[in-house]
């Protein structure tokens, strides 16, 4: 399964990455997801809600929310957002399964 996780940078550390332009955060990322049984997809910097990363990653569910939580107790991040990405394949049987359902359920007030 893929999931992506994205997080903004506490001003610690971006201040560490600045003393030591040359650390690699692909490195840290590729050993913690694996060390969880997972792939690296890919890492990005991001900007839209201040210097951040996206983390795009296969691994199971349990894996990806132990991750994700290994990186938000690290302190060095903010904003840890955890997503299940699905793939056109995958939605098709989602909006099956949501057809077959949606009569079940009423919504509040009725």
């Amino acid at each position: 399964m893929l999931f992506c996780i994205t997080a903004n940078y506490t001003p610690q550390a971006l201040n560490a990455l600045m003393d030591n332009p040359n650390t690699s955060r692909l490195e840290a990322v590729n050993k913690l997801v694996t060390a969880a049984g997972g792939k690296v997809v890919a890492l990005y910097s991001t900007s839209s809600d201040g210097p951040g990363a996206m983390l795009i990653f296969d691994a199971d569910g349990d894996a990806a929310s132990a991750i994700s939580g290994v990186i938000t107790a690290s302190g060095s991040v903010t904003n840890v957002k955890l997503s299940r990405l699905r793939s056109h394949e995958e939605i098709g049987a989602v909006r099956h399964k949501a057809a077959q359902i949606r009569g079940s359920y009423r919504p509040a007030g009725q």
